[in-house]
């Protein structure tokens, strides 16, 4: 093996040329003319030598080779400084080492051309690794070799981020405009279906201007008489003062509309034998049936059930649903009052909370000089403030009802009763509920024009007044003094084929009697009337006559029902 590491040892002939990347001495082949003999001996005592000499101030040195079992590319790492030839002996008779090929005396050398250079084998360190040899005929690359493949034109980086963010930029922009677009449709169908939601809604509560509810809720879709409806009449009977209010409760379970209509006392029926009598007469003489069925036939209704609710139990009725909040139109004094001028039970104004006590006061008061109508409209404004109250499940309602412990009539039980109030309940407390006035006509008949908006709308039927000629009306006043005076008259009347009004009782007493008419058409008929009271003729006269009445009467002090 061959350990020398100096190529020039010896008769080789190859010279140092320089070093290739990894510090590997680079050799070439000496021309013949210029190879020197190595003499070890020669310059020892030189300051310039072979090898490494770690203290020496100048010139390159030269530095081992070491085999690694790969063939190194030749690099030519440019001119060198001239290195003196070494000489054993000192005679200085060698010409100086000149790495290139050129004499330390001569001037510059040409340098040979196509020489390969060569490296000598070498054995490295016997620390260093020797990795595997490559193959003949492979060439070793490095990555330094091709550096600037990897290094982009700086301009191309430049023009490339230019083009990435403007067309990062569009497409944001382009991106922007899509979702502003999607939030504006999706903005607008919202806002779409809640215009036609609301709109819908106000459609079906019937509160449209313009629309009634009739026609909003079910009478466009379901004619008026079509509709369903359940009724029950309610006789309020005065107990303390005598007299009774009468209304209708409605529930139409198509339109899902409650109503309470209040029916005068003046309404003229046709009683079970044809004559002619109001619906005050009727509830005292026929009661509950023969006043339902009267009321269907001028109606034209289906009255399911009669509830008869004496004062007393109006009284509790209101203190169990825990009283009511109505608002009164006039000051009512306490009827226990013993003096005059005492601070009234009821006192008139908006949102007023009434007890049992004072409901039925307000719902009976009558003020001197007020029609009957106006003491109806405040018993309307009770029932409609207890069903505010009333619980709207018919089981409690039905629990109500039976704690009041009255006789209901045999037609309707107290869980018929107490289902129905729990309904009008509900719509009483959805403001689903009004109360309408039935207007009836000074003879107490109805008219088709009047009464369409209650009897038809409401009611669903058809007015069917009693015919005006049927029975001469008679209006009795009572001015005897006595209150038995009235009712014996009446029966007299009655029995005479009249029809009977019932004109009150007069504020003072009269002397004789007076049978009155203002057409000379009912002359004879109020001689007639004078006969069968037992009246002379002398008290038949020309003068004003009660509403919806032909004759008028007023019993005198000469009246004696004995005699008639």
């Amino acid at each position: 093996m061959n350990d020398r590491y100096d190529a020039g040892y010896g008769s080789d002939g190859y010279e140092l040329v320089g070093y290739d990347e990894y510090g590997r001495p680079v050799y070439r082949q000496i021309p013949a003319q210029q190879q020197q003999t190595y003499d070890p001996y020669a310059g020892q005592g030189q300051g310039q030598g072979y090898g490494y000499d770690p203290y020496a101030g100048g010139g390159q040195q030269a530095a081992p080779s070491y085999d690694t079992g790969q063939q190194a590319p030749v690099h030519d790492t440019g001119r060198q400084p001239v290195t003196p030839a070494y000489d054993p002996y000192g005679t200085g008779g060698h010409a100086a080492y000149d790495p290139y090929g050129q004499a330390a005396t001569s001037g510059r050398q040409p340098r040979v051309a196509e020489q390969t250079a060569h490296i000598p084998q070498q054995a490295g360190p016997a620390d260093q690794s020797v990795g595997p040899r490559q193959a003949e005929g492979e060439r070793d690359y490095h990555t330094g070799q091709f550096a600037f493949v990897e290094q982009p034109d700086g301009d191309s980086e430049d023009v490339i981020d230019w083009l990435n963010f403007t067309e990062n930029r569009t497409e944001r922009r382009e991106e922007a405009k899509r979702r502003a677009r999607s939030r504006m449709i999706a903005l607008v169908v919202v806002l779409a279906l809640v215009a036609v939601g609301g709109v819908g809604y106000l459609w079906y509560a019937g509160k449209i201007p313009g629309l009634s509810s009739s026609a909003t809720k079910g009478g466009t879709t379901t004619p008026v008489a079509a509709q369903k409806r359940d009724v029950i009449v309610v006789h309020l009977h005065n107990t303390g003062g005598g007299g009774t209010s009468t209304v209708l409760l409605v529930d139409n379970t198509t339109t899902k509309q409650g109503s309470t209509v209040l029916l005068p006392n003046s309404l003229a029926l046709t009683d079970d034998d044809g004559t002619t009598t109001t619906l005050a007469k009727s509830v005292d003489d026929d009661g509950s049936s023969g006043t339902r069925d009267q009321l269907d036939t001028v109606l034209g209704t289906n009255i399911e059930g009669t509830w008869r609710l004496d004062t007393p139990y109006l009284q509790n009725l209101v203190d169990l649903v825990g009283n009511i909040d109505i608002d009164t139109n006039a000051d009512v004094p306490d009827p226990d009052a013993k003096k005059k001028g005492e601070e009234p039970l009821v006192n008139q104004g908006k949102d007023q909370t009434l007890g049992g006590k004072a409901a039925v006061a307000y719902a009976t008061y009558r003020a001197s000089g007020e029609a009957q109508n106006a003491q109806l409209e405040r018993f309307g404004q009770v029932m409609q403030g207890v069903l505010r109250k009333l619980s709207s499940d018919a089981s409690a309602a039905t629990t109500t009802v039976q704690t009041l412990a009255q006789i209901l009539d045999p037609s309707l039980t107290d869980k018929d009763l107490g289902t129905f109030l729990a309904k009008l309940s509900n719509l009483a407390k959805d403001g689903d509920y009004k109360t309408a006035l039935l207007p009836v006509q000074s003879d107490g008949t109805l008219s088709a024009e009047t009464s369409s908006s209650v009897v038809k709308d409401i009611l669903g039927g058809t007015a069917k007044s009693p015919s005006a000629g049927s029975a001469v009306r008679v209006s009795v006043q009572n001015a005897t003094g006595v209150k038995d005076d009235t009712e014996k008259a009446r029966v007299v009347l009655v029995n005479g084929g009249y029809t009977f009004l019932e004109g009150g009782t007069a504020s003072g007493t009269q002397a004789t009697s007076k049978v009155l008419y203002s057409d000379a058409a009912d002359k004879a008929n109020a001689t007639e009337v004078a006969k069968t009271l037992g009246l002379g003729t002398g008290a038949v006269q020309k003068g004003t006559v009660g509403s919806g009445a032909d004759v008028s009467v007023v019993l005198g002090q000469d009246y004696k029902p004995s005699s008639s």
